[in-house]
């Protein structure tokens, strides 16, 4: 498929603005500027030392929530130039969509949100928008990078919508997302535009078949294993059968590659065909839908679910992996002990931010702090407070 020449009618093309008015670059888009702003922020340049599977120190080759996230990013703009979409909207929201995530990925945040239990838990996508709204602050004029509604949107909902009406209770939503949403509505009873279902797909695509070879590299599962996966085991008998006598490694990463250009060509081909099928006029047309207009075809959705089943199972669920899962989750939890404990264990600025509240406000302010941790800094922080032969 060849990049289309025009934007499509549903894309992207100018925004709604943003929660401070700023004057327009002469040089670049909005959308241009809210991806440049994500790059440049501290919260992005963290997701290097953060856990995509693997914690940090357990080797260099492993995808990291960084390379994770430049991965979904390509993906993301691949599908979205090809469908006529906005590609720097797709973009950002897939740069940005990560940055909330807590040290050790998914260990981490679920250790947090127990964490946070009695004080309205935690949720990473929550976390990504509180971060580019109020916690980056390296601007004169506004906390957070003040991106655009659409991307900011994007990273609410583009797994979907948060309400089921436009009227119905916020008081389900997690606070960061309501808290925001009642300063600048979100819409969080639709869909996300076009550019933010791409960059979920994007996200799909992307982490099936890094975490497939990353596993393989670990020794977590065997090319055997592997190729019992309908769609692997396809792609794998098709390089042999095209480079008979191919050396394994390469067989390996070329089966895999075609099964990456396999999901995006299924993406790309049901996509158009939802929108045929639909014919919106607009983004706003998209949105009113009712359901997703990226998405697979039910065939390579069965192919898909059943790579996260064989990943959760040999991957994810490994007793290699659980035994850092389980590590993970009590440094996690022992840091939000210790510092709701006795604040002034944290730095100044935190410290006196959270002890400016109530408990609540207290446990979101050190849920704040240990979130924005990179793996090796909470390790670091917690052998601070847990041994007494480390320096502070």
């Amino acid at each position: 498929m060849t990049r289309r020449p025009d934007f499509a009618p549903y894309a992207a093309t100018a925004s709604r603005g943003r929660l401070h008015a700023e004057d327009e670059s002469a040089h670049r888009s909005a959308f241009q500027r809210d991806r440049d702003r994500i790059i440049h922020c501290g919260a992005f340049r963290r997701l290097k030392h953060k856990t995509q599977v693997f914690v940090e120190h357990e080797g260099d080759y492993y995808r990291t929530r960084l390379t994770h996230s430049i991965e979904v990013a390509q993906v993301a703009r691949t599908i979205a130039r090809t469908l006529g979409l906005n590609e720097d909207l797709a973009e950002a929201v897939a740069l940005a969509h990560d940055l909330g995530h807590t040290p050790f990925g998914h260990t981490g945040e679920d250790a947090l949100a127990a964490c946070m239990a009695p004080h309205g838990g935690f949720d990473h996508n929550a976390q990504a928008l509180k971060i580019v709204t109020g916690l980056e602050q390296k601007y004169a004029a506004f906390d957070g990078l003040n991106l655009t509604w659409e991307t900011l949107e994007g990273l609410a909902k583009h797994n979907g919508p948060l309400l089921p009406a436009p009227d119905a209770s916020r008081a389900a939503l997690p606070f960061a997302i309501a808290d925001y949403d009642a300063r600048h509505p979100l819409a969080l009873h639709s869909h996300a535009g076009p550019e933010a279902q791409v960059a979920a797909l994007a996200d799909d695509i992307a982490y099936n078949n890094h975490d497939i070879d990353d596993g393989l590299r670990a020794g977590l599962f065997t090319p055997e294993q592997a190729r019992a996966l309908p769609l692997v085991g396809r792609a794998w008998a098709a390089v042999e059968a095209a480079h008979p006598g191919l050396d394994p490694a390469r067989a390996q990463a070329e089966a895999l590659r075609r099964v990456f250009g396999a999901m995006v060509e299924d993406a790309l081909a049901e996509t158009e065909r939802r929108l045929r099928a639909a014919a919106p006029d607009s983004a706003a047309a998209v949105r009113a839908l009712g359901a997703p207009v990226v998405a697979f075809s039910p065939a390579m959705r069965a192919e898909v679910d059943a790579i996260r089943a064989f990943l959760m199972r040999c991957m994810y669920r490994h007793w290699r992996v659980m035994r850092m899962r389980a590590k993970a989750a009590r440094v996690v939890a022992e840091l939000f002990a210790a510092f709701t404990a006795e604040p002034r264990l944290m730095p100044p600025e935190w410290a006196d931010q959270a002890r400016a509240g109530d408990a609540t406000h207290g446990a979101r302010t050190v849920a704040d702090y240990i979130a924005g941790m990179t793996d090796r800094f909470a390790l670091q922080e917690h052998k601070v407070l847990t041994d007494p032969a480390a320096r502070a």
